[in-house]
């Protein structure tokens, strides 16, 4: 497969996670398998891990017979598992490290972007139960919250 080609699987792949993120954590994960994702909802957590972390281990499961099916990189889609790992690699250092401070080393950022995915996220919290909630993604930010963390980076800087 061409190095062009491999690119574009896996930069398409990383963006349709965002979407089916959204999907499954609005529709799946908030309905018939909350029972896996409410103890995500309980704060502060009493376990290291959580069984909402089993989401992780599929999609991990899911990348990793990608990658072992994907012929050495000769497949379209061993890039497909790629793109998946990638995301899930962004989503475990902004979400479970940043967001949650499961990562003792990252507790607090200035910048903008993540701020705004930091005020989305806790907006996300606001309700414990999985009725009422707002905001599933994790990359994409509602543009008020990005007004509201450029607001409050030039308050700061006053």
């Amino acid at each position: 497969m061409s190095t062009p080609a491999a690119i574009f699987i896996t930069l398409a792949t990383f963006a349709f996670m965002e979407f089916w993120a959204w999907f499954m954590h609005k529709f799946v994960q908030h309905g018939p398998l909350w029972v896996l994702h409410r103890s995500h909802h309980i704060r502060p957590s009493p376990r290291p891990f959580e069984r909402n972390d089993w989401f992780f281990a599929i999609y991990g499961a899911i990348s990793a017979l990608l990658f072992v099916t994907g012929g050495n990189r000769q497949h379209w889609w061993f890039w497909v598992g790629v793109g998946i790992a990638a995301y899930g690699t962004v989503y475990f250092f902004v979400h479970d490290g940043l967001i949650h401070g499961r990562l003792p080393f990252w507790k607090k950022t200035d910048n903008v972007y993540l701020r705004a995915l930091n005020m989305a996220h806790k907006m996300h919290h606001k309700t414990q139960g999985r009725d009422h909630s707002q905001e599933f993604g994790l990359l994409w930010v509602s543009p008020k919250y990005l007004r509201l963390a450029r607001q409050q980076a030039a308050k700061s800087k006053k």
